[in-house]
């Protein structure tokens, strides 16, 4: 039977008017609705090949053509011949209702115009699952590799990039909760934590120590090794320092995993004296300040 006659439409119908036929004949020729009549469900099977055919563009465009017949077989090249040169007005009629599958075939192409009776199953993705990961400052600042054990068992070495700082997340994707009926997977989404150092903080790109100094490095000048994040540098301390003075050592702070330019680091100066200073170390700081009187707190009473 000619696709067209089955729905009812016109050779020239558009593919909206073609789609609403095939859903008022689908509806009113559903096994469904008429249980036990086996005249109406041939008619069903019938519509469903003819929409099966003309709602597919390229199938209607070879159809059309005389490319192929009513069940979508290719046609041998003398009947496409014979096809392509009717007229609009005159169908060349093909028979047979080979292909139709049964019912159960039909039922998918049913119910996405009836989803007040059973909706289909829709894909969905999985939940996503966050982690809390816990690594040191200096990992946080150099870039770690660290292996991790999700809820079910499975073991991952993930990447945590240089710079990352606290309270950033890292995605994994598809790493998560399985999708439904066949959709993706969820991510899992690690929250990084950074265990703060003994001495070392960060502000930025930038990172600050506080360096101790003895009295006599602090009035004489010195070299002395101070701790960066790439290990121990030597930094000259200039004569007459004062504590909360401050040194910085260019370039020596955070690089990002994404930026050409790092960070610097400052040094404070702590001037620190000795727990085990005597009395003769007592009479003599008395007797220097008796002899070369200053203030150190000028700048409260001017204010």
């Amino acid at each position: 039977m000619d696709p067209y006659k089955a729905l009812g439409v016109s050779r020239d119908a558009s593919d909206s008017a073609i789609k609403q036929a095939y859903r008022k004949l689908a509806k009113e020729a559903h096994p469904d609705v008429n249980p036990g009549d086996a005249s109406v469900a041939e008619k069903f099977k019938s519509v469903t090949a003819a929409y099966d055919l003309l709602g597919d563009k390229k199938k209607r465009q070879r159809f059309d053509n005389g490319e192929i017949d009513s069940d979508g077989r290719d046609r041998a090249p003398q009947f496409r011949h014979q096809r392509a040169g009717a007229g609009a007005g005159q169908p060349f009629e093909f028979g047979g209702f080979g292909g139709f599958g049964g019912f159960g075939d039909t039922e998918g192409l049913f119910a996405r115009f009836f989803t007040d009776r059973q909706a289909a199953p829709q894909k969905k993705t999985g939940t996503n699952r966050t982690y809390p990961v816990n690594i040191s400052f200096l990992d946080a600042a150099r870039g770690t590799k660290p292996e991790i054990t999700l809820a079910a068992g499975k073991k991952l070495k993930i990447n945590i990039p240089a710079g990352i700082d606290e309270g950033q997340s890292i995605r994994l994707k598809n790493q998560g909760e399985p999708g439904i009926q066949g959709g993706p997977n969820g991510d899992v989404i690690l929250k990084v934590h950074i265990v703060p150092h003994p001495y070392f903080t960060r502000n930025g790109d930038n990172i600050y120590v506080d360096v101790p100094v003895t009295l006599a490095e602090a009035v004489g000048g010195a070299k002395i090794e101070v701790p960066t994040i790439d290990g121990a540098v030597t930094v000259s301390i200039p004569k007459k320092s004062n504590s909360g003075n401050v040194l910085r050592l260019k370039g020596r702070g955070i690089k990002l995993a994404k930026s050409k330019q790092r960070g610097d680091q400052f040094i404070k100066l702590v001037v620190t004296l000795s727990g085990q200073t005597d009395a003769e170390f007592e009479r003599f700081a008395s007797e220097w300040e008796g002899d070369h009187p200053y203030d150190v707190r000028s700048s409260f009473s001017e204010s």
